[in-house]
């Protein structure tokens, strides 16, 4: 129990020093008054990761990891309501729906704030703006079900922390195979679905493979959540009269992770910046035009020929320093509304230069065409 209380606790203090940070770096990446949906839903988080934490810490603590479950009928009948084991177990199911509770309420807050991160990431772009809205719904959708099966796969609700008779799997909440079941299905699922919508980006980008995997470790890291979630899921299952308090302790390092994963990308741009500022970050800067990270086109345009036709470039694809040295590590990963990074695609017929901004400002998309001569470049 030590142990737990220590680790429990400790990760406790490192998430709100993640989710600080997060608020710091955005405070000066756009100032509070530039404050999304997202950093308030962050600070919310934090609240109810506190709660998660006290309530996992309660169940051991004051009640010993003991509930309505892993009793025989025998035993049920034996135990006295006047007795302290009778109070332990009833304590100890009432705590423990409301850390399921708190645990998916928690969960979903991080996943509402990474899809609006995702909204902000992919402004401008047409065929994202879609998925966001379909993250939006499935996020909604999935948390109303979760809630559903845990206030009301038993009914009534006192069954929940019945002892005797015995009220059965669905009613002892510690290790309610409804609540199980709903919570790693709909989490596995809601993650994969976030996970997919920057990967497309991300392997279409033109990136050097270092900034690529830092990337793809940023927006990858729901998969240890996924993997985290699912093992919780499988001690509470298998491991007996235990299962409950192991369950306990990875759901709070699920919830760690999950609260890692979140933050991780509004506080990258700041840690890139101020290693850049240190000499500890290899700039890209001073890349030439034929710099492959430079290119407009996807193939030789000699004197006298024309462009071949450009493909679609998102801004993840120009080097932390490019963008005609005109944009930030934050405008490169994350877009908003003072901040638009160019995105350059064209065509063989383009003869005039023109550009429109989305209405949400996330993204500038401008349409260029380069017309090559035996004796000098011109751009119309």
């Amino acid at each position: 129990m030590t142990e737990f209380v220590t680790e429990a606790f400790t990760l406790l203090g490192a998430a709100i020093v993640i989710i600080g940070l997060r608020t710091l770096a955005r405070w000066i990446m756009v100032g509070p008054k530039n404050f999304q949906p997202d950093d308030y839903l962050m600070l919310l988080a934090c609240v109810v990761y506190s709660f998660e934490t006290a309530a996992a810490y309660t169940v051991g603590a004051w009640f010993e990891g003991l509930a309505n479950n892993a009793m025989t009928d025998e035993q049920r009948a034996a135990l006295s309501p006047s007795s302290q084991e009778y109070s332990l177990r009833v304590g100890g199911s009432k705590v423990q729906v409301t850390g399921w509770s708190l645990y998916t309420l928690l969960l979903w807050l991080l996943k509402t704030c990474m899809a609006i991160f995702y909204a902000r990431l992919t402004a401008g772009l047409i065929n994202m703006r879609i998925r966001i809205q379909v993250a939006y719904v499935l996020i909604g959708t999935t948390y109303i079900a979760t809630l559903f099966s845990i206030l009301f796969g038993c009914h009534p609700m006192e069954k929940n922390w019945q002892i005797y008779p015995d009220p059965g799997n669905l009613c002892q909440p510690a290790v309610s195979k409804i609540d199980i079941y709903v919570t790693v299905v709909l989490n596995v699922l809601t993650d994969i679905y976030l996970i997919s919508i920057p990967a497309p980006m991300l392997f279409r980008a033109r990136l050097r493979w270092r900034e690529k995997v830092e990337l793809l470790v940023l927006f990858s890291g729901g998969l240890f959540v996924m993997m985290c979630g699912i093992l919780r899921c499988v001690l509470i299952l298998t491991d007996g009269a235990n299962g409950a308090e192991q369950a306990g302790s990875w759901a709070c390092r699920e919830t760690f992770v999950a609260v890692v994963i979140g933050n991780v990308p509004m506080i990258y741009p700041l840690i890139r910046r101020m290693a850049r500022r240190a000499g500890l970050y290899l700039s890209t800067k001073g890349g030439s035009q034929s710099d492959p990270a430079y290119q407009l086109s996807d193939g030789d345009t000699g004197p006298g020929s024309y462009p071949k036709r450009k493909k679609f470039r998102h801004p993840l694809s120009l080097p932390a320093d490019s963008q005609w040295n005109t944009v930030s590590d934050e405008q490169m990963i994350l877009p908003d509304s003072r901040q638009q990074p160019a995105t350059c695609t064209g065509g063989d017929n383009d003869w005039e230069t023109h550009s429109h901004a989305s209405h949400n400002g996330g993204i500038k998309v401008v349409h260029e065409t380069i017309v090559h001569s035996a004796e000098k470049e011109s751009r119309a």
